[in-house]
């Protein structure tokens, strides 16, 4: 009977787990599909360099935010993590008016930014003289470096910059940058800025989630199962915000939700003690 009966036990265990596996397996299927089915629309949607720099050029700057991003105010300790003087890296900065705000508080940054317009923007509108220099290593690009503050700024295209230039960074903060970069480069661009990234990093990425059925970009979509196959081999990635950030303006576009997440990554590498 207890043979018996522990052969009973040892099927039942053996089934459940089999369950278990089944339908975790069906959940994955089917969050593949469903993350499948939300960037089809969008998938295949190019925005040039040239276009860029037209939209600089013509005033098309709706993304630009003239105060810093609450989602940096809000978590600034856990980026810093007590660590002082950091190098932030800002990939398709533009003018956003955090850079300046984090020089000011005694760290370094270093954007990348195809528009020249944008570049010479942020520290004409911050009364900040500068210089520019050409790059040895990055042929056609420049660099535009403050005379007060420890701010580097190129000007090339972001896929041409690397680790060679500037070296790794200890915080990244990507605000309508994977949003905006085409579709089809996101892995690359995912390559990049892993490669960007020193081993006490703590990567800042803010992402949307929309019907992409009633909006086809810009922003784009990128879902959160995508920042975790995106990332997630070489990061550990925390979900620190979900908000509905719908407004008029969205609205006016045909949405009737939009969703901004916010996520930390931090390199796998890490020493634990850093978490």
């Amino acid at each position: 009977n207890n043979v018996a009966s522990g052969s009973l036990c040892f099927v039942t265990c053996t089934t459940c787990h089999l369950c278990t596996v089944l339908i975790l397996l069906s959940f994955c299927s089917l969050s593949r599909r469903n993350m499948s089915s939300m960037l089809a629309p969008q998938a295949d949607q190019v925005v040039t360099l040239s276009e860029w720099e037209d939209r600089w050029l013509e005033g098309r700057i709706e993304f630009h935010r003239p105060q810093v991003h609450e989602m940096l105010e809000n978590n600034i300790d856990k980026v810093l993590n007590g660590r002082t003087g950091v190098r932030f890296f800002f990939p398709l900065c533009g003018k956003a008016v955090d850079m300046k705000w984090l020089a000011d508080l005694g760290h370094s940054v270093v954007g990348v930014e195809i528009s020249q317009k944008g570049v010479r923007d942020f520290f004409e509108d911050n009364n900040m003289t500068y210089s520019v220099e050409t790059v040895a290593s990055l042929p056609g690009a420049k660099v535009f470096k403050s005379s007060e503050k420890n701010i580097s700024l190129y000007q090339c295209d972001l896929f041409n910059f690397s680790s060679s230039i500037e070296g790794q960074f200890g915080a990244i903060w990507d605000r309508g940058s994977l949003v905006a970069i085409n579709p089809r480069d996101r892995e690359k661009y995912a390559a990049l800025l892993i490669s960007l990234m020193a081993t006490d990093c703590r990567y800042i990425l803010n992402t949307v989630v929309y019907n992409t059925e009633l909006h086809k970009g810009l922003p784009f979509v990128v879902p959160d199962e995508q920042v975790h196959s995106l990332f997630g081999s070489h990061c550990s990635i925390e979900l620190l915000h979900s908000v509905e950030a719908l407004t008029d303006r969205l609205r006016s576009w045909g949405l009737d939700y939009f969703t901004e997440n916010v996520h930390l990554l931090i390199p796998k590498t890490s020493n634990a003690s850093e978490y």
